[in-house]
């Protein structure tokens, strides 16, 4: 499914970075080269500012893959653990584009990158689909006031007679695959979008009552769209600006991935096995968030019986510290057999 957005621009729209448009779905098919480019080393695309770069390398380095760079901003490094590896610094929209025109093999960036840039390509793979970071929802939010203070859920919404043709329901958002495609799939049939990026908790207009107040409105830049589907952490901001996510209005959830180019993964030398270390270092990373190495001195004649003292307790709640008798450490990496989603992965490859 793609989406083309024809530009229905009024002439009272202001000069403000807003664009109107009408959503026309069709259905198409993706289709790339059938081969990888050439080239000698692997590639990982990794975020290159805020906080999915610092987060994702503090990943990497707990994963005891750090990332090393010559200067702290350059767009190119290595990780001496994978010699073959060579790590590109992309804005997350980039990684996912250029996993599709072949230009990288593996990126990490969020589901909600994946999903709005990749629109459904099925060479892209998702790897591994929770790191545990950069958790957020993408969501349909309203105001609170007005013609929108009894509605509650996407089908109140969907259901309100005031959205014709001549007068659409106008959402605000940045993601002008996954807003459009959602709002087609809920039956809403008469909606238009405004692109925007920046904040979009502004959007929406106050107070709008009837038709008759859209020229008004649109004269404002605070008064562009009655919603906007954007993202949302804590939802605060939202609060903040009288705003409110009602039942169904979400879109997808999203946290950091790691995807991979399907063909990069079964065609270029090295993608795969370098795939698989990098698998199995981040899931057993993972498996050890929450989990303690605990150290203690227990009296005992021998080791069988101090193991069986312990065993016999049906749970552990805890121990109690008595002088320096208990040592507690984090518990950093538990390495053993191939991990679950690594036949996962083998199975979507058809391997």
């Amino acid at each position: 499914m793609s989406v083309m957005l024809q530009p229905c621009l009024s002439a009272s729209m202001p000069s403000f970075p807003f664009k109107r448009t009408v959503l026309v779905c069709c259905a198409s098919s993706q289709q790339s080269d059938a081969r990888v480019p050439e080239r000698t080393k692997v590639r990982l695309g990794l975020p290159s500012k805020g906080c999915m770069e610092s987060d994702t390398l503090r990943l990497l380095e707990a994963c005891q893959l750090p990332v090393n760079r010559e200067k702290p901003r350059q767009y190119v490094g290595q990780i001496p653990e994978l010699a073959d590896l060579e790590v590109w610094f992309q804005r997350p929209k980039d990684i996912v584009r250029r996993l599709i025109s072949g230009d990288i093999d593996l990126g990490i960036v969020g589901f909600d990158i994946v999903s709005e840039y990749g629109q459904g390509n099925e060479d892209l793979i998702i790897v591994h689909d929770a790191l545990k970071y950069g958790e957020c929802r993408l969501s349909l939010a309203i105001p609170k006031y007005g013609i929108f203070e009894n509605i509650n859920s996407l089908k109140d919404l969907a259901q309100m007679t005031q959205w014709t043709a001549e007068n659409p329901l106008r959402v605000a958002t940045g993601f002008t695959y996954l807003g459009p495609k959602f709002m087609k799939e809920n039956g809403l049939k008469y909606v238009t979008f405004s692109t925007a990026d920046g904040a979009l908790e502004a959007a929406p207009a106050r107070g709008r009552q009837s038709p008759t107040e859209e020229s008004i409105l649109l004269a404002s830049p605070m008064g562009v769209a009655d919603a906007i589907v954007d993202l949302v952490s804590s939802g605060t901001t939202l609060k903040e600006n009288d705003l409110k996510e009602i039942k169904g209005g979400i879109v997808l959830k999203s946290q950091a991935v790691l995807v991979a180019s399907r063909k990069a993964l079964m065609q270029r030398e090295g993608a795969l096995d370098i795939t698989r270390k990098i698998l199995k270092r981040l899931e057993k990373r993972l498996e050890t968030v929450g989990q303690f190495r605990v150290s203690a001195n227990m009296r005992g004649s021998s080791a069988e019986e101090v193991a069986e003292r312990i065993l016999s307790q049906p749970s552990l709640s805890g121990l109690q510290v008595v002088g320096n008798g208990v040592l507690v450490s984090l518990l950093t990496n538990i390495f053993n057999e191939e991990t679950p989603r690594w036949y996962k992965l083998l199975k979507k490859l058809g391997l």
